[in-house]
């Protein structure tokens, strides 16, 4: 298997205080689309800095097509496009000015350069504003000249942070098309907390969670991680009755039972048992006890239930990690 990225052993500490990455093995397959997922702190961005050689690693090496990263590997740098969270632009400047600009210092001749930039500004939309100053510009125009910044140099690893924070349903949606899209002829990393955007658009994932990666692997590997997911009861009643029923559930043979959030009972089935006879006796157990029914889902929110789970035991695992 090619790689786009490689790390070993990872690690970024910040004044002997704070640990932003810790340890982090890491492989990308070239031609994936891969989502780097974690809460608000996770360290992905920092995970993103140092694959840039914006920052020097504390320990460990990264990779990019099997060159080391770090502050003097331009060579690296050039086959990067990166799309920071809210892009800071030359507010003075109009798009036609800025992308000219990036396409200079990357070297591009004018013949090369001048097409591709109009091509880039149909590809994002805003063939209307090239007129305008970028200081103009909405949050939704603003990430979409980030984004034909970061291809101007047609490079074959995108590195995206938070591509569709801030953004309305259109921008977001136009967004996820076209990384979609792109992941067809380039290596995507989508740095998000947004489990949703992943759900739509990569084929392999690594979960961040205080610094460490905690999983990483396919979308398929993900949802299979989670066998407790194989449906779901919408309950109503008192917390207490709720709980007395999922341990009830849990001591029937095969089953394992959890509350999830919002007054459901998530209820997996272990191999070998029938699902629809272990439906039948949960559901025997919900007529006996003082709850009601309110709906049954099968199959969803799978990468959900993975995730939150995968952060509840790196949580409880404490010491152990």
């Amino acid at each position: 298997m090619e790689l786009a990225i490689r790390t070993e052993h990872l690690t970024k500490i910040y004044g002997q205080r704070l640990i932003a990455v810790n340890d982090m093995n890491l492989e990308v397959p070239q031609g994936a689309v891969f989502g780097l997922l974690g809460p608000n702190g996770a360290g992905k961005t920092t995970t993103l800095r140092l694959l840039l050689g914006l920052q020097r690693p504390t320990a460990g090496r990264a990779e990019v097509f099997g060159k080391s990263c770090g502050p003097n590997a331009v060579g690296v740098r050039s086959q990067i496009g990166y799309l920071p969270t809210n892009p800071k632009l030359p507010g003075n400047l109009r798009p036609i000015e800025y992308l000219d600009l990036l396409g200079k210092l990357s070297r591009l001749p004018r013949q090369v350069r001048k097409p591709r930039i109009s091509a880039l500004l149909r590809a994002v939309g805003l063939l209307g504003a090239t007129e305008q100053q970028i200081q103009t510009f909405s949050t939704g125009m603003c990430t979409r000249l980030g984004i034909a910044a970061s291809l101007v140099g047609d490079p074959p690893l995108l590195l995206w942070d938070e591509p569709t924070a801030g953004l309305d349903p259109s921008a977001r949606r136009f967004t996820l098309d076209l990384i979609r899209e792109l992941g067809k002829t380039k290596t995507v990393v989508v740095a998000t907390h947004i489990l949703s955007d992943i759900d739509q658009i990569c084929d392999h994932i690594g979960v961040m969670h205080e610094g460490r990666m905690i999983f990483a692997g396919s979308m398929q590997d993900m949802k299979r991680y989670l066998r407790r997911d194989d449906f779901t009861l919408e309950l109503e009643g008192d917390d207490e009755d709720i709980q007395r029923l999922a341990q009830e559930a849990a001591k029937l043979d095969g089953l394992e039972a959890r509350i999830g959030a919002g007054d459901t009972l998530v209820v997996g089935i272990g191999d070998g048992h029938s699902r629809s006879g272990a439906l039948a006796e949960v559901l025997k157990l919900v007529d006996a006890g003082n709850v009601s029914l309110q709906g049954i889902h099968s199959g969803h929110n799978a990468t959900e239930n993975a995730y939150l789970q995968l952060l509840q035991e790196d949580e409880a695992n404490g010491f152990g990690r």
